[in-house]
């Protein structure tokens, strides 16, 4: 595995896992819902790291089939294959930019039902906030998992830990902060400015990708 190529996959990735995780969509509801049901710190920052593992473990396994429809077809595509994966991530990373400029107006990330609720039970609180989020994979890291294709399953084993730990990190720093009393985190421009740097990374690496075949 070319690891110097194979390591600004996993930083840039690591980057729009991080900051995807940011957004107060992955974790707002759990500190609102936290706080209406009167749990300590340890047990909403628990619900939390749940809650981002299913998030997480949905996007894996998304990635798994892709990378395997990846290796399915590859053996036919030949020489060519890098070019179509590069192609594909740049064409989609032009499609978030587009869309950022777009939408820009109109585009917000509003707050799931399941934070403005009020729930009997601790049990009906928790489930709602898992399953709200594990049903809301990280589709901007998928392309990340076929552009670390071609260096092998080691490569997807950490390009899943790197997802873990980033989402992770994000989710329970910014919970950790706001049930801290932090109520200005300062995270209004990654909520304006994520698919826009989203899009850029996804065209940078397809690019690499493309012209640089490892």
């Amino acid at each position: 595995m070319n690891s110097t190529f194979f390591a600004s996959i996993a930083a840039t990735g690591f980057v729009v896992a991080f900051l995807h995780a940011a957004l107060p969509t992955h974790w707002l509801p759990f500190v609102l819902v936290g706080r209406a049901q009167k749990w300590s710190t340890r047990r909403t920052l628990g619900v939390t790291l749940l809650a981002g593992l299913g998030h997480v473990g949905l996007t894996i396994v998304l990635g798994l089939a892709l990378v395997l429809a990846g290796m399915a077809l590859q053996p036919s595509l030949g020489e060519v294959f890098h070019w179509i994966v590069g192609g594909l991530m740049a064409a989609v990373g032009v499609f978030y930019v587009l869309r950022a400029y777009f939408l820009k107006e109109g585009h917000n990330h509003a707050m799931p039902e399941a934070s403005r609720r009020t729930y009997g039970s601790d049990r009906a609180a928790i489930a709602a906030l898992v399953t709200l989020l594990t049903l809301s994979p990280c589709e901007a890291f998928l392309p990340y998992y076929l552009a670390g294709m071609e260096h092998g399953w080691q490569a997807f084993l950490l390009l899943s830990l790197v997802l873990l730990t980033a989402t992770s990190a994000g989710m329970l720093i910014f919970t950790g902060l706001s049930l801290a009393g932090f109520k200005r985190l300062g995270l209004q421009w990654v909520e304006r400015y994520e698919e826009t740097i989203l899009g850029v990374a996804l065209i940078l690496v397809g690019v690499a990708v493309a012209f640089f075949k490892t």
